[in-house]
């Protein structure tokens, strides 16, 4: 892919701390918080509620992360009665189920679980949202270590590209548990979601320009509520969920942003350079720059 420009049209998080986009986006922009008096228990794991009550429970945490920001997002962008085609992505997959699944092996492999082993699966999370959604749009699942959420975006960003249609980006990574747990240092969930158009829309919010080759390490955290997640799996999608909040900000002037997102560990190696611009949402947009992506 060579330089491009997508456009933002939808844009999701979940942590236990931080129920939605507008909450993490504060967090991330270092705002003070209020109080929070739900439950802890009840913040464990994401709703899903697009999932029926007996699905829901069966779900792992990484299916009800996927949906969960899938649905805002994919809302927030104003495709909820089409949505679009996705990408889901992590560092390492559901270590929970894959700790189960090996330890049941070892230990009893009749004991295996056919519900687990259904679940464990790359794709089970993209799965499940083209049946909870009704997509019948193209879909795919990939994982890249430590910059899973960076060959995410350059995956979603080249389909929306080349194939000038709407794209979702779902990027997620559970906890480790188990004998897992000693070689992954993870904790938690986080979730983060994009909807990213080949145009300019009424919900476009920020325009982004992607060019791939030799870049930089990513930039420092600068709130303390991302570097309190620089040791989840997904965090390298927190410099990019920082400049996001930054740059919609209210209180922001609307000057561009640039970032490095690697895509290797290596100073210098391949990654994307990224430049942000924020739109102005009252500025009316042409029904044609969108006709595109609605016949898709």
């Amino acid at each position: 892919m060579s330089a491009g420009q997508i456009h933002i049209d939808g844009i999701a998080c979940w942590t236990a701390a931080w129920p939605d986009w507008a909450t993490a986006a504060k967090a991330l922009r270092g705002e003070p918080m209020p109080v929070d008096d739900t439950p802890a228990a009840t913040r464990k794991r994401p709703a899903a509620a697009m999932l029926a009550p007996n699905e829901r429970r069966r779900a792992p945490d990484s299916v009800l992360l996927a949906l969960e920001v899938a649905q805002a997002a994919v809302a927030a962008a104003g495709l909820g009665d089409d949505p679009p085609a996705s990408v889901f992505t992590s560092t390492h997959g559901d270590l929970a189920i894959v700790d189960a699944l090996c330890s049941t092996l070892a230990a009893d492999p009749l004991l295996l679980s056919p519900t687990r082993f259904h679940h464990s699966v790359h794709n089970a999370a993209s799965g499940y949202w083209a049946i909870a959604s009704g997509c019948q749009k193209g879909s795919s699942a990939l994982a890249q270590q430590h910059v899973g959420f960076a060959a995410g975006l350059f995956e979603a960003a080249t389909l929306c590209l080349a194939d000038e249609v709407p794209v979702l980006l779902v990027a997620l990574d559970t906890a480790a548990s188990g004998r897992l747990a000693q070689v992954h240092v993870d904790r938690g969930l986080l979730a983060f979601a994009l909807v990213l158009s080949p145009r300019r829309t009424p919900r476009s919010t920020v325009a982004m320009r992607l060019a791939p080759g030799p870049v930089g390490l990513a930039p420092d955290l600068r709130s303390a509520a991302a570097r309190a997640l620089a040791g989840h799996a997904m965090a390298d999608a927190l410099p990019l969920a920082e400049a996001l909040a930054t740059l919609t900000s209210a209180d922001r002037d609307p000057s561009d942003l640039a970032l490095d997102l690697p895509l290797d560990a290596q100073p210098g190696g391949t990654g994307l350079a990224l430049q942000l611009e924020r739109l102005d949402t009252d500025t009316a947009v042409p029904a044609q720059d969108n006709a595109r992506g609605a016949e898709a």
